[in-house]
């Protein structure tokens, strides 16, 4: 098994007599981005749920970086190097930011004067410093998702999902994460795998994408082949093309 790979093989997930997922299979290696996409309800919250422990799966297996991930708690595999950030931001909202974000690096075992430098860099790095001593129910929405993956950052994990970290974003604020997601792989060695429905930015952030729709993967492979892929265009976009 790859020392540097996140991989989903034949993963299945069922609802009550409902497949949520059908047979997917996907990998991340460390240093890349993989964008995975598709319609509402295609299963992509679903899938990133299954990585993190958060729902059983009817068929498969899931590893990181050799480590069998399938049946672990959310912590066990937090443990093993698999962080995440939510579609519904979930802050302590009574703790302050900088609190939200050493709490992360205090779950991993990281000293309390390592998880505070950790957690200040982080702060720094996103853009969060001035806010530092603000609590989590005081911030904007664009605020929130920055501290959310900050959080997710503070456990060093090997691969990070992230779940809409774009939503609720302007214009600027969006273009300014995009480049701090661009340098995240290289600069901390670890594989990305992202959900968002900003074409513009999965397209310029993106090494690759996997395409999703009724549970089923529809098309992988880089931004230009599934841009043009006859599958994507019916499900994903109904008509045209994925525009950038």
């Amino acid at each position: 098994m790859s020392e540097t790979r996140l991989a989903v093989a034949d993963v299945s997930v069922e609802f009550t007599g409902l497949r949520a997922l059908d047979h997917v299979s996907l990998s991340v290696e460390t240093g890349e981005v993989v964008g995975l996409i598709g319609p509402n309800g295609s299963g992509k919250t679903t899938l990133v749920n299954a990585i993190s422990g958060q729902v059983k799966l009817a068929t498969g297996t899931i590893t990181a970086a050799g480590v069998t991930l399938s049946g672990l708690s959310p912590r066990a595999i937090a443990l093993h190097g698999v962080s995440r950030s939510f579609q519904i931001v979930r802050l302590f909202n009574a703790m302050t930011v900088l609190e939200n974000v050493e709490a992360a690096a205090l779950a991993k075992g990281a000293s309390r004067a390592v998880a505070r430098e950790r957690a200040e860099a982080l702060l720094d790095e996103f853009g969060l410093a001035p806010k530092a001593d603000e609590l989590g129910d005081s911030l904007s929405y664009g605020d929130k998702r920055r501290v959310e993956i900050a959080r997710a950052l503070a456990a060093e994990p090997k691969f990070l999902l992230l779940d809409e970290p774009a939503a609720g974003m302007n214009d600027a604020e969006t273009e300014t994460l995009l480049h701090t997601l661009a340098a995240l792989p290289k600069k901390r060695g670890l594989g990305l795998l992202i959900i968002d429905h900003d074409m513009g930015l999965i397209m310029r952030l993106c090494h690759r994408l996997h395409v999703l729709a009724s549970g089923r993967t529809i098309a992988e492979g880089s931004a230009a082949h599934v841009r043009a892929h006859p599958a994507v265009i019916e499900a994903y976009l109904g008509k045209g093309t994925v525009h950038a």
